[in-house]
């Protein structure tokens, strides 16, 4: 009989395989990943599903009783738009509602607003008032259906024109199900959406935890993302420990309002993002709910449902690529079976064309087959938590777990996320990490399959959706004349008077801001005035970002290429007197700012003199800006779609002080199709997703008159 083989013996054969070479890996969020794990590498015992502290899973069938929700998050457009898109998607097998608003929504301004003028209706549907939130839902019984809504910044009157619309299609707030993203402290952090300082919104939170305590006992008050982290650049350890920390403080500022934790906890969810780690993925959900399990029972929670995380999970959006899109089918694959292995309650998937687009009827209907494909034709479902017991699995979860808690441990130590979050670490975390990521790109260190290795000679373009920003703007100004034509004007100014009342008094039942809204929405208030009469009292609130400085260059040390942009940008300042000055602007309500500022840490890095511009700038502003700090390349970052209303503004704008001399270019989220009517319009340079940033580099270089050498066969990455 042949002994069994010891460790020893496989590792003396791997070692003679690889010619001695290590196989260990280190991961960006410090985790050593050794090759081989075996029973002596798990710490810790996972229990069972549906059991305390569920790294198993939240349900002890799990998917083998029920398989999760397919949730796909849509809105463009018009409300009625928006509609027919949800009405086709649930009629092809889709289960669940998700509802995506534009920009202007977000950022509290009625359509008709002059600082939306490019937002409206681009990157989500644009809601005014009850009329547009009836129509949206026209035809979809609230009674029956799961609706849950991406909204931070105008939570108030959103949430409001929600129950407003059940009831007036018969349905009591009781019985309406769902769940209200209502996320404020990850604004802060990474997104941007904010209207209001940083107390008031912790303000409006409590406030809608009790109304919906109170009245809405199905309807999940809040679903704590840390899905936008991830998309902002942090490591899945940053994304998984800061998201747990909002949910504690969020949890604390129920309490101190007087709510009973167990009353109200257990209709908390979480967002988490699935990136292309696939292992890790799995193991940060299961990691998720040991901590927010030990989270909560420190804070004193009794109910095991209230120490349990539920989470909605979306496959990332980074991860999808300009470049050979239909790569991105797998990509979204391979992340859905992350989400489905970790045990995500409910689920999106992206579709192929998202990294320049809305998805169009035949991508939305690949993106949400994938997900009808698992559950349908793989078997998956029918094994309960089907990783457990994996040596590795479990070790990376307790790994997770240990690398969390340490973060987690510092911020309470600080007290609490939100004296985090205005210390402004958190963020500066996660902008090193994206800042590091993006030179591991553009070094081809992490591979980008047909971005930067194994690409394309030549791109086919993808026909992609495109919204008529100025006819949704028209359509939606002449139903906020229409709805302000038929309302009873005095009992609108009564109850926008009570709201602004409220606000400016502490928080009570009898002050409840939620309350007071659904009696504004109810005698049809729009969204700005309801976001509007909350503003005299809290201020509305901005920021400007501050770069990262030396975590790009730091690994391009004696890189050749590097040294001669550098070198570049040295020539020109020698002929200028000066360094090369960029303005990287913000404009529109995006407050997405990765690759903002992403772009001023590179450039910075590379010796140009950057000027951060305040996010939401109207192109009127940023030539304001431009021309007060002396730059000679103003970088327009899009995301939002914007592009070919604001861009051409700003060129104008620019013509018409004179400036023409002062180079615009733009970066960002710009659909190759986009190209040619943006260099008519002025742009002299063009870098979409996918981009190497040294090259944007030298070809800012080249357009500033200096004669920079090619590049040779350097590739592009994002």
């Amino acid at each position: 009989m042949t002994d069994k083989p010891t460790l020893d013996a496989w590792k003396a054969l791997a070692e003679k395989e690889v010619k001695g070479k290590s196989l260990d890996w280190e991961t960006p969020e410090g985790i050593t990943v050794k090759p081989l794990y075996t029973a002596d590498d798990v710490t810790a015992d996972p229990g069972l599903p549906g059991f305390a502290p569920f790294t198993r899973g939240v349900r002890a069938s799990m998917y083998a009783g029920r398989p999760w929700t397919i949730r796909q998050y849509a809105g463009f457009s018009t409300a009625e738009e928006s509609n027919a898109f949800y009405r086709r998607n649930l009629a092809a097998g889709q289960k669940g509602l998700s509802v995506a608003f534009d920009l202007a929504t977000h950022r509290g301004y009625d359509s008709d607003h002059p600082r939306v003028v490019g937002d409206v209706g681009k990157a989500g549907v644009a809601i005014d008032s009850v009329e547009d939130m009836k129509i949206l839902f026209d035809g979809i019984p609230l009674d029956q259906m799961s609706v849950s809504m991406t909204m931070n910044g105008a939570v108030i009157p959103i949430l409001a024109f929600f129950i407003v619309a059940g009831e007036e299609q018969g349905v009591d707030r009781k019985l309406l199900d769902g769940t209200i993203q209502n996320d404020i402290l990850k604004e802060f952090m990474v997104r941007n959406t904010y209207i209001y300082p940083p107390e008031p919104s912790m303000r409006i939170i409590s406030d809608i935890f009790g109304y919906t305590s109170r009245e809405m006992p199905k309807f999940n008050s809040i679903s704590i993302s840390g899905y936008h982290m991830q998309e902002a650049g942090a490591t899945q350890v940053q994304e998984l420990a800061f998201t747990i920390a909002d949910g504690a403080e969020y949890v604390r500022y129920g309490v101190a309002s007087g709510l009973d934790i167990d009353k109200f906890a257990g209709r908390l969810s979480f967002f988490f993002a699935i990136g292309m780690n696939f292992f890790m993925e799995i193991a940060k959900l299961r990691a998720a709910r040991v901590l927010w399990h030990r989270v909560m029972t420190n804070l004193g929670a009794k109910d095991e449902r209230s120490k349990m995380l539920r989470t909605h999970c979306q496959t990332s959006g980074v991860s999808l690529t300009e470049q050979d899109p239909y790569n991105n089918v797998i990509r979204t694959t391979i992340e859905a079976m992350a989400a489905m292995l970790g045990g995500t309650q409910s689920l999106h998937t992206n579709a192929l064309d998202e990294a320049i687009a809305l998805p169009t009827d035949f991508s939305a209907r690949i993106a949400r087959n994938t997900q009808i494909v698992i559950q349908e034709e793989t078997g998956m479902t029918k094994v309960v938590d089907p990783l457990g017991g994996s040596y590795y699995v479990e070790a990376l979860t307790q790994d997770l777990v240990d690398k969390a808690w340490e973060i987690i441990e510092r911020v309470e130590a600080e007290g609490g996320m939100a004296k985090a979050v205005a210390a402004g670490w958190p963020k500066a975390m996660i902008e090193e990490a994206a800042a590091a990521r993006q030179a591991r790109v553009d070094r081809a260190e992490d591979v980008i399959v047909g971005v930067n290795k194994y690409r394309l000679a030549n791109e086919d373009l993808l026909e992609t959706l495109e919204v008529d920003n100025t006819k949704v703007r028209e359509s939606q100004i002449a139903r906020i004349n229409a709805v302000k034509s038929a309302r009873d004007e005095a009992a609108c100014r009564a109850a926008l008077d009570a709201l602004r009342a409220g606000a400016a008094k502490p928080s009570s039942i009898e002050n409840n801001l939620l309350a007071l809204a659904v009696e504004a929405a109810r005698a049809r208030a729009t969204l700005g005035e309801i976001s509007s009469a909350m503003e005299e009292s809290f201020q509305r609130y901005g920021t400007t970002p501050t770069p990262v400085k030396g975590v790009y260059a730091a690994p391009y040390k004696g890189d050749s290429r590097w040294d001669q942009v550098v070198e570049g940008v040295k020539a020109v300042e020698r002929r200028l007197g000066r360094k090369p000055k960029l303005l990287v602007a913000k404009m529109g309500q995006d407050g997405h700012d990765r690759g903002a500022n992403v772009i001023a840490s590179a450039f910075g890095d590379m010796g140009f003199d950057v000027v951060s511009g305040p996010l939401f700038q109207t192109p009127e502003e940023t030539v304001v800006l431009a021309l007060e700090t002396g730059v000679d390349v103003v970088g327009a970052s899009s995301l939002a779609a914007g592009h070919k209303t604001l861009i051409p503004e700003l060129i104008r704008g620019l013509r018409e002080q004179g400036r023409s001399d002062i180079k615009v270019i733009a970066g960002g989220v710009i659909p190759p199709q986009d190209y040619d009517f943006l260099r008519d319009a002025g742009v002299q340079g063009i870098y979409g997703p996918g981009t190497n940033v040294v090259e944007c580099a030298a070809d800012v270089l080249r357009l500033l008159g200096h004669n920079m050498p090619p590049a040779g066969l350097a590739e592009a990455a994002e």
